[in-house]
């Protein structure tokens, strides 16, 4: 009897093992992303946590994709605009992001009021909220206010932005070894928040129009606001103009003796001409796929649902990167990932020709998946770049040279759609005229590959290995320009306590 019931036991329990087998692999897998937020959490600090998730997750994840299906169905169903134009006015408004080391430099060496960091967040919120209260408020607006407005707000994005650059660049610098966990909190923060808010964007288009979504725009800026309250820093008495002066000064000199370092310059130069050359014509294939008879003619729903599934394949390309490719070379890994950027290129050549359809695929089938591969290779590229800037940051300016870099980035970004907008007009793609945009397409395409040319420029070493030559590194230790206090969230029962 006793035998019986052992081999009973036995046999319930090889029943019961590929049961929960399944159960543990999930829990794993869901506590993947909670683990590394404790190892960062620890390593680091929680607040340093909190403050990316808020800004990259919230103001730039949420807010960025309301802000960018808001403004095109503004400019093109309020405004109507051109899609080449469109492009243009893009491009303006992402000025702000090219001046980025301004903003960089003054958060660094410029205390409000004795404190670094706290005003520049609430700056930040304010300069979302005024605007886009303005933009959904206004019934006639004309489109040079109208153009100005969507600027202030993405002023604010940028000084935000900024300044949670200059913790992650620190950071970076203090913990190499943890240097792409950072960027890929960052990059997962933003296509996360990006996913909820492209999911929503569309309905709520075409439930409250494109000024309703500006006004909604206003809670995440309120966030950003929210941040400034509660950050807890050290204060800085008696700052006079003579020392911040000085700080600009120094400042400057260190950014310059760094720039001019082969190892600096010759990366910085692939950054900018490997973005420029890829031309933005994005205006013209959302007009086409939205408002074109021969096109799909996508509703807004739709379009929110495709660009909700381009955040799937950002949030992938993060995660491959994180567990897969964060350890090679960054010239062996942009090598692949040029290439690959420009044959995705293709899919888009496909659409417009209308040949998945010849194929047997319906429109919506082929769009989602060419938004989801194109994102994910897309943000693929994008991640060596961003490690890369983060370790050409010497000690005691990161927030501002790593604006610097960035604002490299968005020059890049900022020819490339001025040049796409060019590229529209040359080849006479109007807002129903989209006989030539295939040939836009492929254009674009042969010139995303042009960049494999010039990958010389990049280093051949990894994101552990140190990049900036010893005599900087020793010098910036030295005379550090920057105070780097341990900057945190505080929390409000800590808020309490202090006053």
């Amino acid at each position: 009897m006793v035998v019986g019931n052992e081999v009973n036991i036995e046999a319930d329990e090889e029943n019961v093992v590929p049961e929960r087998e399944p159960r543990r692999g999930f829990l794993e897998l869901v506590c993947v992303p909670i683990n590394c937020l404790k190892m960062l959490s620890s390593e680091t600090h929680w607040s340093f946590v909190f403050g990316v998730m808020v800004v990259y997750g919230l103001s730039q994840g949420l807010g960025g994709a309301f802000y960018r299906v808001g403004t095109e169905y503004y400019m093109k169903d309020v405004q109507k605009v051109q899609p080449s134009e469109a492009e243009i006015y893009s491009g303006v408004t992402s000025i702000p992001w090219v001046v980025k080391p301004l903003w960089g430099l003054l958060t660094d060496v410029v205390p409000i009021v004795g404190y670094r960091r706290r005003p520049y967040f609430i700056l930040a919120g304010l300069l979302g909220i005024i605007p886009m209260l303005f933009l959904s408020l206004h019934s006639k607006l004309h489109l040079v206010p109208a153009v100005l407005s969507l600027t202030a707000g993405s002023a604010g994005v940028a000084i935000a932005d900024v300044t949670v650059d200059a913790c992650v660049a620190q950071n970076s610098n203090i913990r190499p070894s943890l240097a792409a966990d950072m960027q890929s909190l960052c990059a997962l923060s933003s296509a996360t928040g990006a996913l909820i808010g492209f999911s929503m964007s569309g309905l709520l288009v075409d439930l409250i129009g494109p000024k309703g979504v500006f006004g909604l725009l206003t809670i995440p800026f309120g966030l950003v606001f929210i941040v400034g309250t509660m950050l807890h820093e050290s204060h800085v008495p008696n700052v006079s103009f003579k020392q911040v002066n000085q700080k600009f000064l120094d400042a400057g000199k260190s950014m310059w003796t760094t720039l001019k370092c082969p190892e600096v310059w010759r990366p910085c130069l692939y950054m900018y001409l490997s973005l420029a050359v890829s031309l933005d014509i994005r205006e013209g294939m959302f007009y086409w796929v939205t408002d074109s008879k021969g096109g799909p003619s996508f509703s807004q729903e739709t379009f929110g649902m495709i660009m909700a599934v381009g955040s799937v394949g950002s949030i992938l390309g993060a995660l491959l990167y994180q567990y897969s490719l964060k350890d090679h070379p960054f010239r062996d890994l942009l090598f692949w990932t040029q290439l690959l950027f420009g044959l995705s290129g293709m899919l888009d050549l496909v659409l417009v020709l209308r040949l998945n359809l010849k194929l047997g695929l319906p429109d919506f089938l082929f769009v989602v998946v060419d938004a989801s591969v194109s994102h994910m290779i897309g943000r693929l590229k994008w991640m060596p770049l961003l490690v890369l800037s983060s370790r050409l940051c010497p000690p005691g300016i990161e927030g501002t040279f790593f604006a610097l870099l960035m604002s490299i980035d968005n020059i890049g970004l900022l020819s490339s759609s001025w040049g796409g907008g060019l590229l529209l007009h040359l080849v006479r793609v109007t807002r129903t005229q989209f006989d030539n945009f295939w040939l836009a397409i492929l254009i674009r395409n042969l010139l995303r590959i042009t960049p494999l040319g010039i990958l010389f420029l990049v280093p051949r070493c990894d994101p552990n290995s140190a990049i900036l030559p010893g005599q900087i590194l020793s010098t910036k230790e030295d005379n550090l320009v920057i105070e780097n206090g341990n900057i945190e969230l505080a929390s409000l029962v800590n808020n309490v306590d202090d006053r």
